[in-house]
């Protein structure tokens, strides 16, 4: 994938300064791919890409590198995050990855500040985070659920804009995707599931109380957009009505932004003909 096409990726699917998700299709293609055949041919490209970074990302934390990569997927059920970290996370090596997902906060998680549970997972030096929900969540459920005082959560913008703000002074690169998919194919995905018996343990009832507040969440994902957007920790909002152009779009922002840090392999000071010749050495005739 060429560094042009890449630029036109993160800037297509930048938020826009007033978010209004009703106005951005899920079902879009604004660049890339126009097929499922061209999206994967890209994605073989654009993998190679993935992986070739990621390691020099590693390699350079081994030389005492500090820098990181923290992917946030935020999306309704069933938008994709798990597919994305399949499809595009596991395009690279797996040593290099640092996966965590979020899930209803335990006794014990509920006793600390909401960011407690999230530093823990944060990715170490030369690594890959991805998060599957994340911080967010406490702006989110928290908010269209009535769990806190509409004072708390809304406080709660400023905390995340700061603890971004330190994950970058601190070398962690923060990308926020948001897989934008529509109600109509949210319903196709969970009758599919109910249709599959295979994929009946992915079927949760509950997930049909958050469907029945979808403008709530619609309003709060926007807020949460527009409140929490820089360009330390940029949102992109991912068309992700369509599997195979929202794991292409996935990829292309990654790959921008690695290609941006432009990780380096750490400076060797091996004598190599010294190498060779005990190499050499050491072979029994």
């Amino acid at each position: 994938m060429s560094a042009t096409a890449a630029t036109t990726a993160r800037s297509a699917f930048r938020v826009p300064e007033r978010p209004d998700l009703a106005a951005i299709d899920p079902r879009g293609r604004p660049v890339g791919p126009s097929d499922k055949d061209e999206a994967a041919e890209a994605m073989a490209e654009l993998g190679d890409r993935l992986d070739q970074l990621q390691e020099a990302l590693f390699a350079e934390a081994t030389g005492g590198g500090r820098r990181s990569l923290l992917l946030v997927l935020q999306g309704m059920d069933t938008s994709g995050k798990g597919g994305v970290i399949r499809h595009v996370a596991g395009l690279v090596n797996p040593q290099g990855l640092q996966i965590a997902a979020f899930k209803r906060p335990t006794q014990e998680e509920l006793r600390h500040d909401f960011l407690w549970r999230i530093r823990k997972q944060l990715p170490g030096p030369g690594r890959i985070g991805v998060f599957d929900r994340s911080h967010y969540e406490d702006v989110l459920v928290v908010r269209v659920n009535g769990l806190v005082r509409e004072s708390v959560w809304r406080e709660r913008y400023r905390t995340i804009n700061e603890f971004e703000t330190e994950l970058s002074a601190h070398g962690t690169t923060v990308v926020k995707c948001m897989l934008h998919i529509s109600p109509q194919e949210q319903a196709e995905r969970l009758l599919a599931r109910l249709d599959d018996p295979s994929k009946h343990w992915k079927y949760n009832s509950g997930d049909l109380d958050a469907r029945a507040k979808w403008s709530e969440y619609q309003q709060a994902y926007a807020d949460a957009l527009r409140e929490c957007d820089s360009d330390t920790a940029p949102w992109y909002v991912i068309p992700a009505d369509r599997k195979w152009y929202r794991n292409w779009a996935v990829a292309s922002v990654l790959v921008e932004t690695l290609a941006e840090l432009d990780p380096t392999y750490p400076r060797s000071h091996l004598d190599v003909d010294a190498e060779r010749a005990r190499i050499a050495a050491s072979v029994v005739p």
